[in-house]
């Protein structure tokens, strides 16, 4: 990760980041949070009394959560002919970290807004991309793969093509590089890690695998005598971006895993506007009428003393089901179902916003591109909604900007998340888009905000070879936990591999129907 002279500490990130008073000169920027549903999280937290429901409905499945695990098991039993189901989502739009805005502009992502090109082990995601007319024929439709330029970096006072330093390494660094390449080639002919990860060779099993979840990526590098400060940087970003953590808080397997479970692919990612949305939107088409939204979930508990009927509560109905299928994140299970042990997940706090451009900022080096990440940022970088576009001049834009952040703990991070007004947030992004774009207040008219205190589960070291972990992801009972919070990985194909693996099992249960 990144070297420790680099490191900001809590008091000095809040000092830098946070300054700066918004000049005169510029024009007054617009914007709001969105999506901010704490207080009904607060109230499960609480315990809080909710008011009874008005009917009682009949229905052999219900699923709860309308993420990208909930809408694959939606997917799932549709396509087997099954319709005596319906999926609660809490949020007034399903999609969970797929969800998507649009504005006069174009559409744009809130989290999510890529989809790896599938390994051929992805089968579910295969079956899903040809279905949507990605796929045909084992050829990918040139249209969703991303447009060049894909990505770059700042390094140095200019922009650089790709994520990888490459400005100022010296040969020491670019061995070290080419030596990091061959292990991550050597873990991926082993077959160990894969997606998704339960189709891996041993799934953690060995006594390989296992030591490498006890310990960190950091000190995995420093075992490796990876030393270089760009490949650390390099490294603790990519933990960053999948994990929202820092490589000091990712197991060593989580790790190795991001560079080593997919092939090399020379075409992708698949992309759109807006982002996984794009996904969401047409699974939504298919399954609107199963979809009820804005309803949250208040208690889900058995019905007599068998076990075998399941009433849950939401603020307008009571539904009776024989299986209910807990998509939604399983550090929500214990405020929601009766019984539900406690689990001890780490989830990471995220922070995302869409800026509206009404010009670009100047470029200094490679040309803007879908990704663009500043190094050392203490976030994530930005992408471009309107990257896609086959216009030639696009005066105006959206760019989505995200920042995990890993810096210190996550129950630090999320009552900072709550206390920083709309306005202190909007100067923290400016203030670090300025590095590289030192005119950037002078091209924002509008930031709208989202707030994420749990964003995705983080990989710490340990969490994967667990019992606590494995158990859940067993899917044994009538309530069948789907979140990708399962595989410690909050990946598209984790996700909907565990919401078709809660389905097909869920459709044994009420029906005996062969699942194949």
């Amino acid at each position: 990760m990144t070297p420790r002279r680099h490191r900001l500490s809590r008091r000095s990130f809040l000092g830098t980041t946070f300054i700066g008073l918004l000049p005169k000169t510029d024009p007054p920027i617009t914007g709001s949070f969105v999506f901010e549903s704490q207080n009904w999280g607060h109230r499960l937290r609480d315990r809080a009394a909710f008011p009874s429901p008005a009917e009682t409905v009949n229905k052999a499945v219900i699923i709860v959560g309308g993420g990208i695990a909930g809408l694959s098991a939606a997917w799932r039993m549709e396509k087997r002919g099954f319709r005596d189901f319906l999926l609660l989502e809490a949020e007034t739009q399903a999609g969970g970290n797929s969800r998507w805005g649009e504005n006069e502009i174009t559409a744009y992502p809130w989290a999510a807004h890529y989809l790896p090109v599938p390994n051929r082990q992805a089968a579910l995601v295969r079956e899903l991309c040809e279905e949507l007319g990605l796929l045909h024929d084992g050829q990918w439709d040139e249209r969703h793969l991303c447009h060049s330029l894909q990505e770059r970096l700042f390094l140095h006072g200019r922009w650089q093509e790709q994520l990888e330093p490459s400005i100022g390494l010296t040969a020491e660094d670019h061995r070290q590089f080419q030596q990091f390449d061959q292990r991550m080639a050597e873990f991926r002919a082993s077959g160990r890690f894969t997606i998704p990860m339960e189709l891996g060779r041993d799934r953690l099993d060995s006594l390989d695998s296992r030591s490498w979840d006890r310990i960190s990526m950091q000190d995995w590098m420093k075992q490796e005598r990876f030393a270089s400060s760009y490949l650390n940087w390099y490294v603790n970003y990519a933990c960053r971006d999948d994990y929202g953590a820092l490589a000091a808080d990712t197991s060593a397997w989580a790790g190795i895993h991001y560079f080593a479970s997919r092939e090399h692919e020379d075409k992708g990612p698949l992309v759109w506007p807006e982002g996984n949305g794009w996904i969401v939107r047409r699974l939504l088409a298919k399954l609107d009428r199963y979809v009820r939204t804005g309803d949250p979930v208040q208690r889900i508990e058995p019905v007599g003393t068998v076990g075998r009927k399941f009433r849950v509560t939401t603020g307008r109905t009571a539904y009776l089901a024989d299986v209910v299928i807990f998509a939604a994140p399983t550090f929500l299970a214990p405020y929601l179902v009766d019984g539900a042990p406690r689990v001890n997940f780490t989830y990471s706090p995220w922070l995302t916003a869409n800026l509206t451009l009404e010009r670009l900022p100047e470029q200094r080096g490679a040309e803007i591109a879908w990704d663009n990440v500043i190094y050392e940022s203490p976030a994530l970088g930005y992408v471009v909604a309107t990257h896609q576009s086959l216009r030639r001049h696009i005066p105006r834009t959206v760019w989505t900007y995200y920042w995990a952040l890993a810096q210190g703990s996550p129950q630090q991070n999320r009552a900072l998340l709550l206390a920083r007004d709309w306005n202190a947030w909007k100067e923290a992004i400016l203030n670090d888009l300025s590095r590289a774009h030192p005119d950037i207040r002078r091209c924002v008219s509008r930031v709208d905000i989202l707030r994420l205190g749990h964003a995705m589960v983080r990989p710490v070291p340990g969490l994967l070879a667990s019992e606590e972990r494995r158990r859940l992801a067993a899917g044994s009972g009538r309530i069948l936990y789907a979140n990708s919070d399962l595989s410690g990985l909050s990946i598209f194909e984790e996700a909907q591999y565990r919401g078709v693996k809660a389905a097909d099992r869920a459709l044994q249960i009420v029906g005996g129907l062969k699942v194949g």
